[in-house]
């Protein structure tokens, strides 16, 4: 794919289970926003500000969403409105300022990770660090000093550096003494075409590297909301001008339509709660029939989930990617033995390990060779042939489960199987599909709080370019989580931005609406 694409691509990867972005703006009744915008002329807007006395745009942007929010709430409280941009619908990004005077930096505002960081002064061999902003520690009169080194690992991308002290603004309201990352390495590729210079998580402290205290988490105990809760909404037409918004201390009635529905975290670190079934074109999957884990993730692009039924969802939609030949291997030598085992009701999940493919740990296969799936050193030194056979094996019972259940023949099972082998994604889990052909793909919806969530087709096909150099990318991609964190889904900006998403952290909580 284009350039385009990979930045598609690259805004997927970032996060720890992946992740996303924003832009500063004054401050709300109630609540303190964090906007999105996008790159487009504001010269008209501009002149207006001026004639109404403001000094740009945002400051009257700002002023107008006080006065609503005000309105609204009826209550006077703090409240902050951020405004993020958004690239290609695949990063959403905005702006926060560090010391003083403020050193002016993009972020993105990640609820898939907890760490605040910013490329450093120091960082000297980094080229990732030479093309964003860097944060001098020298230049700023409420620096403190902290040293501790610190590294996080995210999907694809890595950073490493230190900890350092100092205030933190974002969009009207300054976080003191405020603990984040002064990134010295940034290496490969990941971070040097990012439109964003660092991130700031908005995950729990459970997953922070060092136990730092994240942003979030300050403004609470410092007071500076409201309410313990923030919101996100994301704009998914990138050709107007505001990109989206995050609300800190509320919400913002505008940005969606009718009741929230929520569910409650059931682990805290990422936003996690429990999910139910996948449908494709109303048809259940059955794979999250009996509940599945899943995330709220503002800093994942696509939508991620377990590779068995991402091939389903992208084989159902006609999205193609690399045609994986140990996949139709197994089929091959064992589809009929699996068959079997299913219709004389054999448990599904020891059958790759009754036929050699796996071995059983007491809840699942993992590949032969290997004793637990928290085993690191074990899972480094097992043959990468084996893993993949026993991936495909546990796949291929996944696909015949669900066509059982249609009464399907067995031919037909066999054949609906090797047609997903051949839809499986790429190793960086992106599949193309036909731009003339969205109108006729299916709606897929998910069961969250007892209430299905559509996406149409609009929904989750990104769209790079114009034209006749157009490409559409399914926004469907494979993570495979291992136990005991996963399975897992990732309901990343292709679920939040069709969704207004309310992260209450107050009552521990997450809540979506349909976006307005």
């Amino acid at each position: 794919m284009g350039n385009n694409s990979n930045m598609v691509m690259l805004g997927l990867v970032l996060s720890t289970l992946l992740f996303s972005l924003v832009s500063s703006a004054s401050g709300g009744e109630g609540l303190h926003r964090i906007g999105l915008k996008k790159f487009n002329k504001v010269e008209d807007h501009d002149r207006l500000a001026a004639r109404l006395g403001f000094t740009d745009v945002e400051s009257m942007r700002s002023a107008m969403k006080k006065m609503i929010l005000q309105y609204y709430l009826g209550t006077a409280g703090d409240a902050d409105i951020v405004a993020l941009k958004n690239y290609l619908d695949a990063q959403y990004y905005g702006d926060i300022s560090i010391g003083n005077p403020p050193q002016k930096f993009t972020v993105i505002f990640d609820t898939g990770s907890s760490n605040m960081w910013v490329p450093s002064s120091k960082c000297y061999f980094s080229v990732a660090c030479y093309v964003h902003n860097k944060y001098k520690s020298s230049e700023s009169s409420t620096y403190r000093e902290n040293g501790t080194s610190a590294a996080i690992q995210y999907g694809t991308g890595s950073i490493s550096g230190f900890f350092s002290y100092d205030d933190v603004k974002v969009g009207a309201i300054t976080v003191k003494n405020q603990e984040f990352i002064e990134a010295t390495k940034e290496p490969g590729v990941t971070f040097v075409a990012a439109k964003f210079d660092g991130l700031v998580g908005l995950g729990f402290q459970e997953i922070a590297v060092g136990k730092a205290v994240p942003v979030w988490y300050n403004m609470i105990q410092q007071g500076l909301v409201k309410d313990p809760v923030f919101s996100f909404w994301l704009n998914r037409n990138p050709n107007e001008e505001q990109g989206g918004e995050i609300v800190f201390g509320g919400v913002d009635p505008a940005h969606f339509k009718g009741e929230h529905i929520y569910v409650p975290v059931t682990q805290k670190g990422y936003w996690q709660f429990n999910m139910g079934d996948v449908l494709i074109g109303s048809k259940p999957t059955g794979y999250c029939a009996k509940g599945c884990a899943a995330i709220a993730d503002s800093g994942t692009s696509l939508l991620a989930g377990p590779t068995a039924i991402i091939t389903e969802i992208n084989q159902a939609i006609g999205a193609s990617g690399i045609v994986s030949q140990q996949c139709k291997s197994v089929v091959e030598h064992y589809g009929q033995t699996i068959l079997n085992l299913l219709l004389v009701e054999a448990n599904p999940r020891k059958i790759c390990s009754q036929i050699g493919l796996c071995t059983f740990d007491g809840s699942h296969g993992v590949s032969t060779g290997i004793e637990s799936v928290v085993n690191k050193k074990e899972r480094e030194l097992s043959g990468g042939s084996r893993d993949a056979s026993c991936s495909a094996c546990e796949m291929a019972v996944v696909w015949m489960q669900n066509q059982l259940s249609q009464n399907q023949t067995q031919d037909k099972i066999i054949d609906y199987v090797n047609q997903l082998c051949e839809k499986l994604p790429s190793p960086m889990g992106q599949s193309s599909v036909d731009c003339e052909k969205i109108s006729s793909m299916p709606i897929v919806s998910f069961t969250i709080g007892g209430k299905t969530f559509d996406l149409s087709p609009q929904d989750y096909i990104l769209k790079v370019g114009e034209g006749a150099q157009s490409q559409c990318i399914s926004g469907f991609t494979a993570l495979d989580v291992p136990p005991p964190r996963g399975p897992l889904w990732i309901l990343g900006d292709v679920f939040m931005g069709r969704y207004h998403t309310v992260f209450d952290y107050g009552k521990s909580r997450v809540g979506f609406a349909q976006a307005a």
